[in-house]
């Protein structure tokens, strides 16, 4: 509540274009793993990654990251109404909220924006997979409207069904690792320092991917394939649905196959979720300090005197009145 919506807004798209800017190479790498087109001898997100340098030449290793980052607007703004709401009905009479609950608000939340802004997440995968000297797609607009044209409405939203499939795996591997921290640091959760709190998004974040990464295989593994793209999509195994990817995925190529990319996806992990991490909380800090509840953007330090339970609309009022002795808002808040 100390933040405006639009500082909220700007505080989580900084940190996620930063952090999709700086790992789209190993994405690439993950995605070109899962749907089976980084095969022809690449073994490994290095080599996979220097084949499409050496192929495509070197812009083509963020190939699809430009709608990634278009989205996190959107994607963000979603999420964060999402998670109010649902943290909102998951509070008790009290007030209080548990643990599980937090959790399971956070990845509804999650799943929601996820689903309002598939559309999106689709193209991305579309672009990745493309040639990138010989593209189907020009651009985002163009690969909308060429999906829509060529396959219809319900190809954007292909694979949607594993979004929330996926939830369930990620949502437990979350609590299993928020109720085992302070075992681990052998201390009290709101005792953690910063290195400490980087540490554990970077350990529930490899945890909670590990656990559904199966689902979001089969999700890319759905989302290229395309009778009107090159070699279809560059995947390997053609299925009806879902369930039938499952399926054909272990027939063919073992359950492990249902990992393919894990090592790309868990060596992004630190570097990711490190700078979300840090460029969130740098951003928010230097919007605390503007609105005046913190002395200094550098420092946790509260800044005396101030009410930490006002709105910033609330506190700017209160701060006009003590140095004007009146309040000039002809409607005022306090």
């Amino acid at each position: 509540g100390r933040l405006t919506g639009g500082q909220r807004l700007l505080c989580a798209g900084a940190a996620g274009a930063l952090s999709l800017c700086l790992t789209a190479p190993l994405e690439l790498a993950t995605v070109l793993a899962q749907v089976g087109a980084a095969r022809g001898g690449a073994r490994g997100p290095w080599a996979a990654g220097l084949r499409v340098w050496r192929a495509e030449g070197p812009r083509a290793l963020w190939k699809g990251n430009a709608v990634a980052c278009l989205r996190l607007f959107p994607c963000s703004a979603v999420q964060l109404a999402a998670y109010r709401k649902f943290v909102i009905l998951f509070t008790d009479d009290l007030g209080h909220i548990s643990q599980w609950s937090s959790i399971m608000a956070g990845s509804l939340a999650g799943m929601v924006s996820t689903i309002v802004t598939y559309p999106t997440d689709l193209i991305k995968t579309r672009l990745i997979v493309q040639n990138l000297l010989e593209p189907s797609y020009r651009g985002i607009l163009h690969a909308f409207s060429t999906i829509y044209q060529q396959e219809g409405f319900l190809a954007l939203y292909r694979g949607v069904s594993l979004t929330v499939l996926g939830a369930l795996p990620f949502s437990a591997g979350s609590l299993l690792v928020y109720m085992n921290l302070e075992k681990l640091w052998n201390g009290r959760r709101d005792r953690f320092s910063p290195l400490q709190n980087f540490a554990n998004v970077c350990l529930a974040a490899a945890v909670t991917q590990t656990l559904s990464f199966p689902f979001d295989t089969v999700k890319r593994k759905m989302q290229a394939q395309s009778p009107h793209l090159p070699h279809h999509g560059g995947v390997d195994v053609h299925f009806s649905g879902a369930a039938d990817c499952f399926r054909q995925i272990v027939k063919a190529q073992g359950v492990l196959a249902l990992w393919n990319g894990l090592t790309a996806n868990l060596l992004k992990i630190v570097p990711y979720f490190g700078v979300m991490f840090g460029t969130f909380e740098f951003c928010k800090r230097i919007c605390l300090y503007q609105n005046g509840y913190i002395v200094s953007p550098l420092s946790c330090k509260l800044t005396p005197g101030v009410d930490q339970s006002l709105k910033p609309q609330e506190l700017r009022e209160l701060k006009k009145f003590f140095k004007t002795g009146q309040l000039k808002s002809k409607k005022p808040t306090l």
